[in-house]
């Protein structure tokens, strides 16, 4: 079996198959933290968009890319749209994978099929033959893919903890620096700071760059540029699409085409 409903839980430490792909259609799935002591983990969305939180990151995984989450790293994955999830576990004592981080690699159209056959495999402790090469193939086509970054680091110290994981689960937008002073009680100087030692970045820009990737998000749940627009709480729709031209380089409308 393959597909896992909703209401059945996947006990991976009991299973020894060195590769277990699975496929569900989620709506709503928040994993809580956890962690794959044994085997990392390949996931990916034909449609639909998932979140990945660590404790000092964020990852957005829209459709078409794949993220490689290393054995042992506590993550928590959640999505509120429909998401046609597809995930493949790796046994790292049968794979090389000790010199893979977390990363998001771009899917092509043979890896994506290759993910689709292997998410749909029954669960066997030896693979045929055929099912071998196509595993070879798997492996060289995600070598071969090519890195995107999609990772928002979230700063870990201990005035800005508690505040920043309600918030980048609840998804609103970040307050302005002032805002964010108050709430926290530490003065805009310290959290300036704070910012600029743990995620390289002003608040302001990490800030943007929140909005860059909440937009993807957005887009990808096939929201409308104005309901965007008015979540990221932009002036108008045509301020919301310059913005996001000026971050990423394309419209709104192209950017998942």
């Amino acid at each position: 079996m393959a597909y896992l409903k909703k209401e059945q839980v996947l006990k991976l430490e009991e299973m020894k198959q060195k590769v277990i792909g699975l496929a569900s259609d989620l709506v709503q799935h928040d994993s809580g933290f956890h962690s794959h002591t044994h085997h990392a983990q390949i996931l990916y969305a034909p449609s639909g968009c998932m979140t990945l939180l660590t404790r000092q990151s964020q990852v957005i995984l829209p459709p078409q890319k794949l993220l490689y989450i290393p054995a042992g790293l506590e993550h928590r994955v959640a999505f509120r749209n429909v998401v046609a999830y597809r995930s493949i576990y790796l046994d790292v004592h049968q794979f090389d994978l000790e010199d893979l981080t977390l990363q998001v690699r771009v899917v092509s159209p043979l890896l994506t099929e290759l993910i689709e056959r292997i998410c749909w495999w029954d669960w066997e402790e030896e693979y045929t033959p055929p099912q071998q090469r196509i595993l070879g193939v798997f492996w060289d086509e995600f070598q071969e893919a090519k890195r995107e970054s999609y990772t928002l680091d979230i700063p870990t110290d201990y005035r800005l903890q508690s505040f920043m994981t309600d918030f980048m689960l609840e998804k609103k937008v970040p307050p302005f620096l002032h805002e964010l002073a108050q709430y926290v009680g530490a003065s805009e100087k310290t959290i300036t700071r704070i910012f600029k030692r743990e995620t390289k970045m002003t608040y302001q820009a990490w800030r943007q760059q929140w909005r860059v990737y909440r937009a993807i998000e957005l887009l990808a749940e096939q929201a409308s540029i104005t309901s965007i627009s008015d979540q990221l709480e932009f002036s108008s729709d045509s301020a919301f699409i310059d913005f996001f031209k000026n971050h990423t380089g394309t419209t709104p409308a192209k950017y998942l085409v």
